[in-house]
């Protein structure tokens, strides 16, 4: 009797502890890869100081677009003048589509002759300069990952089969870009991603046909160079092209409206970014 007393427990014992790891696991799995797992993180929410205005009068449009699954999409859009298969598919970082963001559309725009330039709203219209609900939104879009890519495969729709596809971000959006340039597949001509949080399972990587351009900062405490590196070695070890640049800096260093903005290490990435995506558009 005690035997079987004891075995029962054991058995219940076992099982609950099984159940509790194998849901740990799952969330580390849906986080690890994945920038909304930094949410709650006080620290990490002090490195993103609430984003300054900015005066700015753009010469894009607001555009809507079909998502596959039965909704619609939106995005701020610079569209050059007659027909073009070249794109270049924005993402934001975790305030939303504002209008720093539209900024760097602008001037990726003008810097690129005859290419399309759409910053994507990942957030369907929710936008904020509170870094709680900055969290929240983030957290929000994470947990509905396929609503993200019906958002992209939409814009990819709309660009055409015969689109040359690259794709740009920061932060949350330098993620996006990553995970973009996978779902363009064939049609990735270029990935840019700056600190954002990289893949770091080689199965993620298998659509990946662009090379990619990764900007990071030796300060960051979460995106961190070694977070970079690990990313490099897995890519190279699957056959991906991956470029990795590493600035004196810290997290958000190329956002003119932060208060981390770092100048010289902005305009030496941006050159960077810039000289990648003419070559590949």
């Amino acid at each position: 009797m005690l035997k079987k007393t004891f075995f029962a427990l054991f058995i219940l014992v076992f099982g609950l502890t099984a159940c509790n790891n194998s849901t740990n696991s799952g969330e580390e799995g849906a986080n690890s890869e994945d920038m909304s797992q930094f949410a709650d993180d006080e620290n990490f929410k002090e490195k993103h100081e609430m984003p300054e205005q900015i005066d700015f009068d753009g010469k894009g449009e607001t555009m809507e677009f079909d998502t596959p699954d039965g909704q619609k999409a939106s995005a701020y859009a610079i569209l050059p003048e007659g027909e073009t298969n070249k794109y270049l598919l924005v993402f934001h970082e975790w305030w939303g589509l504002n209008d720093q963001i539209r900024q760097e559309a602008d001037r990726l725009s003008s810097e690129l002759d005859g290419v399309a330039v759409m910053a994507i709203d990942l957030y369907d219209g929710e936008v904020t300069d509170d870094r709680d609900k900055a969290g929240a939104l983030m957290q929000g879009a994470s947990k509905k990952e396929s609503r993200l890519q019906s958002i992209i495969k939409g814009a990819m729709n709309y660009a055409g089969p015969d689109a040359e596809i690259a794709t740009i971000g920061w932060c949350f959006g330098g993620g996006w870009s990553l995970k973009a340039s996978v779902l363009a597949a064939e049609q990735g001509a270029g990935c840019v991603m700056y600190y954002g949080m990289p893949v770091q399972e080689a199965k993620a990587l298998q659509g990946l046909k662009a090379d990619v351009l990764g900007i990071f900062a030796s300060q960051d405490a979460y995106i961190t160079p070694e977070v970079a590196n690990n990313f490099k070695e897995l890519a190279e070890n699957n056959g991906k092209n991956v470029e990795i640049h590493i600035f004196d800096a810290d997290h958000a260093f190329a956002n003119p409206s932060s208060p981390r903005y770092v100048e010289e290490a902005a305009q030496k990435a941006n050159e960077l970014a810039l000289e990648f995506l003419k070559e590949k558009l």
